[in-house]
């Protein structure tokens, strides 16, 4: 079901109204039970564009579901992909309002840091490492303006930007060099000074650069490439954790530094 034009255009609508006042919509998908890929990236490009029309900027993008247990548990065969705005990055010294979040859940990440634009398609892991100026922790706080997040469907969220929410940046760039190896990157992520999970680099996709080359791939097949200057949110490395007021969380990295976020 290829969803209207006008249709499109009242659900973006509906979504930055949802954001502006912190009231999340009813699901989308059991209001079109018809929508499909094409219509959920459609409304997500409009809900951008009206940003961008209102002086916002892209600085970054984001890819999800680079778990393959999530991809099978939501019955994806690959990630989605979502648009990071400049007024969504905050600092690590900023203390983070949660009003007007409606469901925030953090992750942690490894960002990639493009010193050259990567344009598919045929983009390797190889083409994504050598276009890096440098990689570097961050944390996300995802969000949904849809009602009940965990009951919708993948259509939702990518409509949605693909839940993207707060983004904080770690601090500390670190080149990509032959004596690191993504793949065993190690990290602990603590929530008010407990350690609550612990990963590495592979549990993003098999590896967080191939990640960041699908992405290349994919934004290739709507005319889009990965742009110098902007970064690129790899994926999730641990499950989304709810997050409350008075939360503090801190991601530690072996050799990329460490990010923090208070609440």
């Amino acid at each position: 079901m290829a969803l209207s034009d006008n249709i499109i255009n009242e659900i973006a609508e509906q979504l930055l109204e949802a954001e502006r006042t912190g009231i999340p919509i009813d699901p989308i998908s059991k209001r079109y039970p018809g929508m499909d890929y094409e219509d959920a990236y459609k409304i997500q490009a409009k809900t951008i564009a009206s940003k961008i029309e209102a002086g916002a900027v892209i600085v970054g993008r984001k890819i999800g579901l680079t778990s393959r247990a999530m991809q099978e548990l939501v019955g994806l065969n690959e990630p989605d992909y979502g648009v990071v705005l400049h007024n969504k990055i905050r600092s690590e010294g900023q203390v983070i309002s949660l009003d007007k979040m409606m469901y925030p859940r953090i992750e942690v990440e490894i960002g990639f840091y493009l010193k050259e634009t990567l344009k598919g398609p045929g983009v390797t892991v190889i083409d994504v490492l050598a276009a890096t100026e440098g990689v570097f922790p961050l944390l996300e706080v995802k969000d949904s303006r849809v009602k009940d997040p965990h009951n919708t469907s993948i259509f939702d969220s990518i409509a949605d930007n693909s839940t993207t929410g707060i983004v904080v940046l770690g601090g500390k760039l670190t080149p990509v060099t032959e004596d690191i190896d993504l793949r065993l990157i190690g990290m602990t992520f603590e929530h008010n000074g407990r350690v609550i999970a612990s990963a590495t680099g592979s549990e993003v996709y098999g590896n967080p650069a191939e990640a960041v080359a699908w992405l290349a791939n994919k934004l290739a097949e709507h005319g889009m490439s990965l742009n110098k200057g902007e970064f690129v949110m790899s994926g999730g490395m641990t499950k989304a954790i709810d997050v409350t007021p008075g939360s503090f969380f801190r991601a530690t990295f072996d050799r990329l530094g460490s990010v923090s976020a208070l609440f």
